[in-house]
């Protein structure tokens, strides 16, 4: 019989098939335009873009470019952080190296992102745990996963960082994985005897966990944040109860403890143990002080505006509702890690005081989530014989319902404006440098460049970096003598500094690219031997025409200038 307040089975499934379905469209629609560049004009402004992609694969790059992934001396990640570049060098043996390979595998990766929370909420969903609720009784079916799938979706925040090969949406799906190994982690494993498949059974999630745990760390350091919301799973699963809790944390911390420990003492340690600490040492020059905390955390609060206008309301108002307004959701652990996802890496944020939008996105998925999953009690009834549904949540469920509706309509439509309007300013001045270089037989084809990384990643030329490396910049300059610089509207001065005593700074061409006002002109310097005796001449930033500037939707063409 069909209980008061429900929706029949074969309409909520079609309903879910048809929300999966345009999930699915806007998934495939992600793969569109791959090397476009980051959209122009759009409320991110990160600087990630011009550089973020390439850094953190550069391991994979150079391995394929150079024959070997270590550079000495100049900024190598991959020493702490492993992980990215290891998946993306398993993709270029197959794919060779391109922007397009490393960004489809992002977008591979938001697809199982997609997946991973739907079996998630579908672990969870319904174990809001009444009374009257016992284990042996099916959950009510809910369309709560299906929403968030699609609300994730059709986010234009998701899509424009989920399509840029950077470390955020893999630690989000491993966060996810290890959220559903703990949720089927069981307490009684090694209480009492029994078979040994059930053994071998009840240890695959703790298992997979402490496996899943230091492929998060190393991937990203800044997943220690999310450790607590993962711990919370567990503490659900050990039914609450210290001694079960702690055999299950046990288990998989100390495999974790110990893949973490093995990796760091036999590879970082002896080999690259200075570029291990660089890596902390260089992201070290923000964070929260007694004189700034109040503002911090403003900034920190009011900058998640940028996950959506619409959706962080809506999941802070989850998140209040959950908390102050109706407690009885806590008793569903899900809820509760979500918060605790969202909570432990806005700590981060704000204790690091370095607020870029590619950060927010490790916040997007919890709290996009979370407003399906306590929402949809609005309109669930968890008891089998329940009255229908008051006036009052009838009025709120119709309310909730048409935020949702609006909501997924904005998000689609900026999300398609996105897809509709590519822009190629960057990788088009990235061919037209990569010309010019290679024409040049006179000149070391290596580029020194803030965004090298980026440019070897989209058209092979090697390259260096000129703000990171353990080696000081002069020096790396001296030992890899680099043939072309290219540099973002001007040369700094500490830039000039290092490279005037060996070189002349030739100016040879520059594009109109990318947005940001203090990075929109990629100009390329030829790099001739100095003149002993020369004094350096400064370069000022260059002035750009007004039509240089706006015109993002077609390709820019290269100022050439006088040699």
């Amino acid at each position: 019989m069909k209980r008061p307040g429900s929706i029949s089975s074969p309409i909520l499934r079609t309903v879910e098939a048809a929300l999966l379905l345009v999930s699915a469209i806007f998934l495939i629609l992600h793969a569109f335009h791959l090397s476009a560049d980051f959209p122009n004009h759009s409320p991110w402004m990160d600087w990630a873009k011009y550089t973020d992609e390439g850094w953190y694969g550069d391991g994979a790059i150079r391995h394929f470019q150079r024959g070997h992934w270590y550079v000495p001396g100049d900024f190598n990640p991959a020493a702490a952080l492993p992980v990215w570049p290891l998946l993306e060098a398993a993709l270029f043996r197959f794919t060779g190296v391109s922007l397009t390979a490393a960004r489809g595998l992002t977008v591979a990766i938001f697809g199982l992102i997609l997946a991973a929370s739907y079996l998630l909420l579908r672990r969870w969903q319904n174990l809001a745990a009444t009374p009257e609720h016992t284990p042996d009784q099916k959950p009510a079916k809910t369309l709560a996963p299906a929403i968030a799938v699609l609300l994730l979706a059709v986010s234009p925040f998701c899509y424009v960082f989920t399509r840029m090969a950077i470390l955020e949406p893999l630690l989000i799906l491993l966060t996810l994985l290890a959220l559903l190994a703990a949720s089927y982690a069981t307490p009684e494993q090694g209480i009492e005897p029994a078979p040994l498949r059930t053994r071998l059974r009840h240890s695959i999630p703790i298992v997979s966990l402490g496996l899943l745990l230091p492929l998060m760390v190393l991937t990203k350091t800044t997943a220690i944040f999310l450790l607590p919301a993962i711990g919370w799973i567990l503490w659900a699963r050990a039914e609450y109860r210290i001694r079960p809790f702690l055999r299950l944390a046990l288990a998989a911390g100390t495999l974790a403890a110990v893949t973490w420990i093995a990796y760091y003492a036999l590879i970082v340690r002896p080999h690259f143990l200075d570029d291990y600490h660089y890596l902390f040492s260089a992201n070290g020059y923000t964070g929260i002080t007694p004189a700034t905390a109040l503002s911090v955390l403003g900034d920190t609060i009011t900058d998640g505006l940028w996950i959506g206008n619409i959706l962080y309301p809506l999941a802070l108002l989850a998140a209040f509702s959950a908390l102050l307004l109706h407690p009885r959701l806590l008793r569903n652990p899900l809820i509760p890690a979500l918060l605790l996802w969202a909570a432990g890496y806005a700590s981060f944020l704000a204790y690091h005081n370095n607020l870029q939008p590619r950060y927010y996105l490790v916040l997007a998925v919890p709290l996009t989530l979370l407003i399906p999953i306590v929402f949809s009690t609005l309109w669930t009834n968890p008891q089998p014989h329940s009255e229908p549904l008051s006036p009052l949540r009838r009025l709120a469920t119709a309310s909730i319902v048409a935020v949702l509706a609006v909501l997924t309509v904005t998000d689609a439509r900026q999300t398609l404006h996105y897809v509709r309007t590519p822009d190629y300013t960057f990788t088009t001045a990235a061919a037209e440098i990569r010309q010019i270089v290679t024409a040049d037989h006179t000149h070391n084809p290596l580029i020194l460049s803030i965004s090298g990384s980026n440019l070897s990643l989209m058209t092979g030329l090697p390259s260096i970096c000129d703000d990171f490396g353990t080696m000081d910049l002069a020096v790396r300059v001296r030992a890899y003598h680099p043939g072309w610089y290219v540099a973002w509207n001007q040369v700094d001065d500490d830039k000039m500094d290092a490279l005037a005593p060996t070189y002349h700074l030739q100016r040879v061409a520059a594009f109109p690219a990318m947005d940001d006002p203090e990075r929109n002109l990629l100009i390329l310097y030829r790099l001739d031997p100095a003149i002993p005796g020369t004094p350096p001449r400064r370069h000022r930033k260059p002035t750009i025409p007004r039509l240089l500037q706006t015109n993002f939707g077609q390709q820019p063409s290269p100022i050439q200038l006088e040699h």
